[in-house]
């Protein structure tokens, strides 16, 4: 059994009972109505519903159970006792269990078994039928790992990952498709794993950490009729979700030791953000950390390493199914003021020839291109032939490129489109057609250095100085700037000469 397999089981569950947590309506037996909606979208056949009882205002639901089976995996649990109670005034409260069991194993008698705990849960609700407001709040809400068993072997663990102080809101509203929205706070998400494992005497690993002033909010609509047991199902025309994510400051720790050799770190960092939007069969992502440090020190290394960032972000958008035409894509990395301590600068530099100002890395990249199959679709992607490519690309647009390092810097844009019918004038590439404009600050001092030093041979500076000489010009001190344009002949002109 895959701990990729394992995460995957235990994140549908822990999403089965999360989900079931925020749903009600106005009258208990309406609220009870709309959790079985909710349930009904992880599969009639993974439910097991026991007995209902109402007595006075409260409507009692007891022997809810759930299991999933994907080939030799299983996952199994229990919702216990779950009470809907009409309060007199139109609303509704609903009472969970304070533990929720979780087992999965598989036939190699792996086993993973986790409980979700609840204190002080709050669920009430108001609204219509139509659309119902959930207002709720807890003291905590934790995942515990009880017990692990690998190869038939107890290991020892206490791992938890815990919210504490939420409040938020969450709405639904039903009519052909099921619309689901929250907006959530937690003062802090605490969590530890301690592990001793079982076959070497004195290993452990212990890790720790705490995340401030979480802020979530998502808004969702899929039809009522979507299966989520299909990956399929979430990415289609009819599905549209927007979620974010952001968080205050937080710190982590660890320690280490495996066979005796003891390592430990420290990781902090100030505000994060995730945001992340799926519209039909297109998927964006964008996440942002700010003051990022790193220091990590222990027996295997040979001296405390350090690493720090003003910032670091990533974002992605990308087609996730086949596409009849081109769709936009695009990439963007963001990494400001990357530094790393003296000790691992003196390995490449021990004379400080080099400047060792932090370095900045931004890319914004953008194009459009044809997707061939749905990429979560794993027969369509097991009979795509290795020569073959998911997709074509048909234009691609370089937005903005910034490189600051060593002394050196870097800026660039350009904007290509790409002839898919010609693959004969680039030997095999779509024939593209657009241009590249390249500056260039402080090559020629960081060429002197590098040979200084004795990293670059004086030939090797020799030739790099040539080339550079031949598709850049000078456009200052220690300055040069490069323009390549392909045009619709497939003839390459770098800086007015043509080269190809």
């Amino acid at each position: 059994m895959t701990k990729h397999t394992l995460m995957r089981s235990a994140a549908s569950a822990i999403a089965l009972i999360s989900a079931a947590a925020a749903s009600a309506q106005v009258t208990a037996a309406d609220v009870w109505a709309d959790w079985q909606a909710s349930l009904a979208l992880y599969g009639q056949d993974n439910l097991t519903i026991g007995a209902e009882t109402m007595t006075g205002d409260t409507l009692t639901v007891s022997g809810i159970t759930f299991g999933f089976e994907e080939e030799t995996t299983k996952l199994s649990g229990a919702m216990g006792d779950v009470t809907f109670t009409e309060l007199g005034d139109g609303t509704v409260s609903v009472g969970m269990a304070p533990t929720n069991p979780i087992t999965i194993g598989d036939q190699d008698g792996n086993v993973l078994k986790m409980s979700i705990n609840q204190s002080g849960l709050k669920v009430i609700v108001s609204g219509t039928p139509e659309q119902m407001n959930y207002d709720v709040s807890a003291d905590q809400y934790a995942l515990v790992m009880d017990e692990i068993t690998e190869d038939g072997k107890p290991i020892e663990v206490d791992i938890r990952v815990a919210l504490n102080d939420i409040a938020g809101r969450y709405v639904t509203r039903t009519s052909d498709m099921r619309q689901i929205s929250y907006d959530m706070t937690a003062a802090s998400l605490d969590m530890i794993a301690d592990i001793t494992p079982p076959d070497t005497d004195g290993d452990y690993v212990t890790i720790s950490g705490k995340i401030e002033n979480i802020s979530t909010a998502s808004e969702m609509a899929l039809p009522v009729t979507a299966d989520l047991e299909n990956p399929m199902a979430v990415f289609g025309a009819d599905v549209s979700m927007v979620a974010s994510y952001a968080y205050e400051k937080g710190a982590y720790i660890f320690d280490v030791n495996a066979e005796g050799t003891l390592t430990s770190g420290s990781a902090s960092t100030g505000a994060g953000s995730l945001d992340m939007k799926m519209d039909g069969s297109v998927l964006s992502y964008d996440s942002a950390v700010n003051d990022l440090d790193v220091a990590v020190q222990g027996a295997a290394l040979p001296f405390p390493i350090e690493v720090s960032m003003a910032q670091y972000g990533i974002g992605l958008d990308m087609p996730m199914t086949k596409t009849e035409e081109p769709v936009d894509f695009g990439l963007r990395l963001n990494l400001t003021d990357l530094a790393v301590n003296d000790m691992i600068w003196a390995l490449a530099d021990p004379t400080n020839a080099v400047p060792h100002d932090p370095v900045t890395i931004f890319l914004d990249l953008s194009g459009k291109a044809k997707f061939f199959i749905d990429l979560f679709d794993p027969e369509q992607a097991e009979a795509l032939s290795i020569d073959e490519a998911p997709g074509e690309l048909t234009a691609l647009t370089l937005k903005d490129l910034r490189i600051k390092a060593a002394g050196v810097d870097v800026n660039g844009s350009g904007d290509f489109t790409f002839d898919n019918t010609d693959k004969v004038t680039f030997d095999g590439i779509p024939r593209p057609q657009g241009d590249l404009t390249v500056n260039i600050k402080g090559a020629n001092a960081l060429i002197d250095s590098l040979v200084e030093i004795g990293l670059l041979p004086d030939d090797q500076a020799m030739v790099g100085r040539l080339m550079m000489g031949m598709f850049a010009q000078v456009t200052g001190d220690d300055e040069l700037t490069s323009n390549v344009e392909i045009n619709e002949q497939g003839q390459v002109i770098a800086n007015g000469q043509r080269v190809k």
